[in-house]
């Protein structure tokens, strides 16, 4: 059962070149794939994994860790600290350890003492979450002098990032992927140089942030995910 994708734009391109430098130009796309059903119960607990890559680069701990305290502000789901979750399991999912694929994943929980160690800290979701910020591209240029009688800034200078993040959800309880969830941010940042540098930012991790913790929140409780107000 595939899920609907909901196109945002946090800056719509009506309006003025003013106002679009104001807050950064940025465009958002979320995107579900539900497998089964979902419902949390009220005891039962999320957490929230960055998936473990041979080369080691995986989602980043500060952007792992809004996406659990913004979903559990918003949805009232219970999130474990994923460190004491890791440690409560050791050694299976240390990252030279943790299963990369679906099949690693279900071997791992047919093991009983793995079982008992999940029921004991009451969590009946894996989130693994992959994906990165990065800057795509950029442009432009600001030059700044001083001098005896001050000084000032001219010039344009502008960067491009992009947030790219996927949530895969395991069911602790059937051993199965429920479905993913998925959020795409591009925004475009710029500095202006009028006398002082004046700093234009399309904050990209933070929305892809606020998305995907309202999407995962709503995928776990088994609601349809919906477009964020305002956009």
């Amino acid at each position: 059962m595939r899920g609907r994708t909901f196109w945002t734009s946090s800056r719509g391109g009506a309006g003025t070149a003013t106002l679009l430098l104001l807050g950064g130009c940025m465009t958002a796309q979320l995107e579900e794939d539900r497998q089964f059903t979902t419902a949390i119960a009220s005891h039962e607990a999320v957490v929230l994994l960055a998936k473990p890559h041979v080369e080691g680069i995986t989602a980043e701990d500060d952007f792992m860790d809004c996406v659990g305290d913004k979903m559990a502000r918003q949805s009232g789901i219970q999130v474990r600290p994923n460190d004491e979750f890791v440690d409560s399991m050791f050694p299976w999912l240390e990252p030279s350890t943790a299963p990369q694929r679906p099949e690693g994943v279900t071997k791992l929980l047919a093991k009983d003492v793995v079982a008992d160690r999940i029921a004991e800290s009451g969590v009946r979701y894996i989130v693994w979450i992959d994906g990165a910020t990065r800057q795509t591209d950029s442009g432009g240029s600001i030059t700044c002098t001083l001098g005896p009688a001050g000084g000032g800034c001219i010039g344009f200078g502008w960067w491009e990032k992009e947030s790219d993040y996927q949530a895969i959800v395991w069911d602790l309880n059937t051993a199965k992927t429920a479905g993913s969830v998925s959020t795409n941010v591009t925004g475009t940042s710029a500095l202006v140089g009028v006398l002082v540098p004046l700093p234009f930012i399309a904050r990209v991790q933070g929305t892809a942030c606020d998305r995907l913790a309202g999407q995962l929140g709503a995928f776990l409780k088994g609601e349809d995910a919906a477009a964020p107000a305002g956009t």
